[in-house]
């Protein structure tokens, strides 16, 4: 539909007020705040995640374009039904016990988002106790944990040992992450998927879900 891809176009070029303002007109349409969030804001996401992750976007960009999504969903939120507004998943995200780095997480947590899917990023320096307690809280079927000290990778083997301990691994899937991070050590320590940026941390996250 020519209206929902200018939408995110608009999304992708940052004009946040002609955004706005193509929202508005496609309501007025009647085309459904669903369609809208869908297949505008979210399309246009995916997009974003797609170029970041090809390195034709960057970080300053990426985050300009999720705060521009964000303003449009303000105003779609009210209309979408509870059926539409729920979440193509949950996710708890932190960064692992004795790191206290949080700008990669943050980013991540904020491309998840705007693909649909229910975020609870929970800070640094957070324990495997703490973890296992969030996702039974919540309900997550998904937990990222991030690291960017070589020293604190250990403590991602030693979560993910826990949510086998605590009887609860085979509820929710791991997805690691950071600087130092690798596919090869993520198959060592048992996640189920490792993403080397945020873009892709985003579609892994809802194809885990799917």
């Amino acid at each position: 539909m020519a209206e929902l891809k200018e939408i995110t176009e608009t999304l992708l070029n940052l004009d946040e007020q002609r955004m706005l303002q193509l929202i508005n007109e496609a309501l007025k349409d009647g085309i459904s705040a669903e369609a809208i969030l869908n297949d505008g804001l979210i399309a246009g996401m995916d997009i974003v995640g797609d170029k970041m992750e090809n390195g034709d976007m960057f970080i300053p960009e990426v985050l300009m374009a999720a705060q521009t999504m964000s303003k449009g969903v303000e105003v779609i939120k009210p209309l979408l039904t509870d059926d539409a507004s729920s979440s193509k998943g949950t996710v708890v995200i932190g960064t692992v016990k004795g790191d206290l780095h949080d700008i990669g997480k943050n980013l991540v947590a904020m491309m998840m988002e705007s693909a649909g899917l229910t975020v609870h990023n929970v800070g640094v320096d957070i324990n495997p106790e703490k973890f296992i307690e969030l996702i039974k809280e919540t309900n997550a079927n998904i937990l990222c944990l991030s690291a960017l000290l070589t020293t604190t990778m250990p403590m991602m083997k030693q979560t993910i040992d826990a949510l086998s301990e605590s009887g609860i691994r085979d509820q929710v899937k791991v997805m690691v992450g950071g600087a130092p991070v690798t596919q090869a050590f993520a198959n060592e320590i048992g996640a189920d998927a490792f993403a080397p940026d945020a873009g892709s941390a985003a579609k892994s996250a809802k194809a885990l879900v799917h």
